[in-house]
């Protein structure tokens, strides 16, 4: 039987109001802030006071409201140059692929488009030529869509070229679109929050993909998961795209992204 560790009460309950006003975003006057911590104003503002004087809190004079204070901001900047998404990521893929009963892969932004960084196979595996160090074609999977839909178009255009002009030497089959169709197929990405392709490229597998933010709210990493088309759910809303967003999900949250 483990040990119950002893704390401080007052730092917990004062803790309530740091996470309130991380919570919500940006400033907050007393009442609000009061409320959404759950005391009342008066217990709340000794516990400003003192943040305040810490640094964790600060004041606006004209408008009256609190916000994070310079010392709040430096602990996370510290906290973030620590971070390191990929370890964070195959930590929370490790939990989820369970869940999918499909073959899990994490991907980062490379020179030349997605590069796998982590496979994490599942019991059977697929007859796919994916492996680490592995470039995925940013238009034709789920993972280079999940990239393509949050990139700067200037810089979806350039992988783009770089892709094509690979293929070409190669003789490999790669697929042109219109940019009416890349356009509609981004949008897509971007209304459900997953990318996904169905028998895309290859017949008999499927997969989807769901983004990573950092604090910046750019996109780092993509989390795919991989199967055969006969036992994948591609719904947009079926069991994998759930588990695929709840785990990008908090792996941005982890990395300090704030949704709008």
């Amino acid at each position: 039987m483990s040990a119950v560790r002893r704390g401080i009460q007052s730092i917990e309950v004062g803790g309530a109001l740091l996470r309130a006003l991380v919570d919500h975003g940006g400033p907050m006057l007393l009442g609000d802030l009061a409320k959404k911590a759950g005391m009342p104003s008066a217990k709340a503002h000794p516990y400003l006071v003192s943040y305040g004087n810490l640094g964790l809190i600060q004041q606006d004079s004209a408008t009256g409201r609190y916000e994070l204070g310079p010392f709040a901001l430096q602990m996370g900047l510290i906290s973030l140059q620590r971070v390191d998404p990929v370890r964070l990521a195959i930590e929370e893929v490790a939990n989820m692929t369970p869940r999918v009963e499909h073959t899990v892969a994490l991907a980062s932004a490379g020179s030349y488009g997605p590069t796998i960084v982590h496979i994490r196979q599942a019991s059977v595996p697929i007859h796919v030529t994916m492996r680490t160090g592995t470039v995925m074609s940013l238009l034709q999977t789920a993972t280079g869509r999940a990239f393509a839909a949050y990139l700067p178009p200037m810089t979806v255009d350039a992988l783009v070229a770089i892709e094509r002009a690979g293929a070409l030497q190669t003789g490999a089959v790669r697929r042109d679109y219109t940019r009416a169709q890349i356009d509609a197929m981004l949008a897509e990405v971007r209304e459900h929050g997953i990318a996904r392709a169905i028998d895309d490229p290859v017949a008999g597998i499927s997969a989807m993909s769901a983004p990573v933010f950092d604090h910046s709210r750019n996109i780092v990493l993509a989390i795919t998961a991989i199967g055969p088309s006969g036992s994948f759910d591609g719904a947009w809303n079926g069991d994998i795209a759930q588990a695929l967003r709840a785990c990008a999900g908090h792996v941005s949250k982890m990395l300090g992204f704030v949704a709008v």
